[in-house]
């Protein structure tokens, strides 16, 4: 954008977890002293003659940012640049950005943030926000040496034609851009700042303003209350299963003392034979396994530390860093595991089977990763990640992470085979003709409707933070539903499988794993609705993009699931 620069200043430097996310922070040319009042103090003047082609293009782009409503995002003292405006029965909506400008229809009608002032009323024209009006707050520091702290700045955006750019005045009417101007331009940008003492807000509380704005928490109370009651469902089936069914069944072997009974077997007790027999694809599942207890053990790390505060919104970026670090560190758990199953299911090729936990699905999402990067290099995106970046996570992923999992391999290969309490008989069992509702299929899409009911109400208020650029805090609660998560793919897992071995089908291992799994897929139907209902996206590349980065967290969610 063709905004005032700063000359000369160094950028600030960033985290792994900003540079992943694509947030990068640029130095401002708005200069501040503590406590010294500026009325309208010029920054700069850009001059756009619309007969030069560059001077069009340069132009164009701040016409098109103003209609699809692109926002400012400020930060003073680490702390978000907020624009607090009054929406309907008296609240007040604090927005953690401020639009360029904005957009009145040919047919008069205002777009997006026009509405806030009745002098926005020509036809077919942009309206820029060249002037801000910021207030920073601070809070005196008594006992301890004299000081201030910053709690808080506020900014309202204005709009002024400057009639003299040299001396600009900040009166008189909005700065209007006509869709079908020629000739010259002029675009003077300016500010005003003052500070205000704010008794009431401790430094320590400053964020707590995200909370005011947000009046979100009695949904949230709602969706875990509709969790809690499918969990509370579930375990009673389980429990009524276990306890009823498996009990009686039980005794009733107990009592048998004469040989003849002992021959009317029926339901589940014919397969004993054969359930222990390796499945097909044994190794795939193994990895998969592997793959998937790590993911489990991070997300398990990160949300706990989120709940603690550790990774709260004024650590920008925190959250990523110490997701990716976990993750890495945890090949140790993912080779174990991988090689205890498949040794259990009579693998013999170890080496693949390290090798595939360590490149398999990792390879899949940096590949996936690449590719977007490359999209968006070619677009000349700031969130493209640097080469320097890319070649520190291959060194993370390499160096620490792929050794860690062969350590984790080791160990796993070197304790004995899980042993099964059944012999497997040599003969396959013939499994009889199945109803509808134990077929492979329906089973699979019925087994992930119930965890996804847990989560869904979540999975908007964190797409909304990953595509919106809302903050997202409600770590609480997003523990709650992950350990609620845990519960029900467990235990809608365990019923699906007890239903189709009474119906005598001893396929059970990638069942089981695909039955929660299959949440993953009631996930990407919900993205690809978030995408067209809520997310107004044009252009081949952002729409590659999204459900390129989509696919990632599809592919990381089943396998957690699973």
């Amino acid at each position: 954008f063709d905004f005032c620069q700063a000359e000369g200043k160094k950028r600030p430097s960033e985290n792994l977890g900003q540079v992943l996310f694509g947030e990068r922070i640029e130095p401002s040319p708005y200069r501040f002293t503590f406590n010294k009042k500026e009325t309208c103090t010029s920054v700069c003047t850009k001059t756009y003659d619309t007969t030069k082609p560059e001077d069009k293009q340069k132009l164009d782009f701040l016409k098109k940012s103003m209609l699809l409503n692109y926002q400012h995002h400020w930060i003073v003292d680490n702390m978000p640049v907020t624009w607090c405006y009054d929406v309907e029965d008296g609240q007040r909506f604090c927005n953690p950005g401020f639009p360029i400008g904005c957009y009145i229809t040919e047919d008069g009608h205002p777009k997006d943030a026009c509405v806030i002032n009745s002098e926005f009323h020509e036809k077919d024209t942009f309206y820029i926000f060249n002037h801000v009006d910021i207030k920073i707050f601070y809070h005196v520091v008594e006992n301890e040496a004299r000081g201030a702290r910053l709690v808080a700045a506020k900014l309202e955006p204005k709009s002024y034609k400057h009639t003299h750019p040299d001396k600009p005045d900040c009166s008189g009417v909005p700065m209007d851009i006509s869709n079908k101007a020629n000739g010259e331009v002029k675009i003077a940008y300016t500010y005003s700042v003052s500070f205000h003492e704010e008794k009431d807000i401790r430094w320590a509380s400053r964020w707590d303003y995200i909370l005011e704005s947000m009046p979100h928490t009695h949904i949230q109370w709602f969706s875990i209350m509709n969790s809690l009651v499918i969990v509370l469902f579930l375990s009673g089936m389980v429990a009524m299963i276990m306890l009823r069914t498996l009990h009686k069944d039980i005794a009733r072997y107990n009592q048998m003392d004469s040989t003849e009974d002992a021959q009317e077997e029926f339901g589940w007790k014919l397969v004993h034979g054969d359930i222990f027999r390796p499945p097909r694809k044994g190794m795939l599942l193994s990895v998969f396994l592997g793959s998937g207890t790590q993911i489990l053990i991070m997300t398990f790390v990160t949300l706990f530390f989120a709940c603690l505060g550790f990774l709260s919104p004024a650590n920008r970026g925190a959250l990523m860093t110490c997701a990716v670090v976990l993750w890495v560190l945890l090949g140790t758990p993912a080779g174990y595991v991988a090689a205890r199953f498949y040794k259990s299911f009579g693998g013999e090729k170890w080496k693949t089977n390290v090798l595939l936990t360590s490149f398999l699905c990792p390879g899949i999402v940096f590949a996936d990763f690449f590719i977007m990067n490359l999209i968006l290099w070619g677009e000349g995106s700031s969130a493209a990640i640097p080469f320097g970046t890319l070649v520190a996570i291959l060194a993370l992923w390499f160096c620490i992470s792929v050794p860690l999992t062969f350590i984790g391999a080791y160990f796993g290969f070197k304790k004995n085979a899980i042993e099964h309490p059944v012999r497997t008989n040599q003969i396959p069992r013939q499994i009889p003709e199945q109803s509808f509702y134990t077929k492979p299929l329906p089973g699979i899409v019925m087994g992930g409707i119930l965890p996804f009911g847990c989560i869904f109400i979540q999975l908007f208020f964190i797409l909304n933070s990953i595509w919106s650029h809302q903050m997202y805090y409600m770590f609480g609660f997003l523990f709650l539903v992950f350990i609620i998560l845990v519960i029900t793919c467990s235990e809608a897992t365990i019923l699906l499988c007890y239903f189709h071995l009474c119906a005598e089908d001893y396929h059970w291992q990638w069942r089981s794993f695909l039955t929660s799994g299959f949440t993953a897929v009631y996930f990407l139907i919900y993205a690809i609705h978030y995408f067209f209902s809520k997310l107004q996206i044009t252009g081949t590349a952002s729409t590659i993009l999204y459900f390129g980065y989509t696919m990632i967290m599809v592919l990381i969610f089943f396998l957690f699931t699973g």
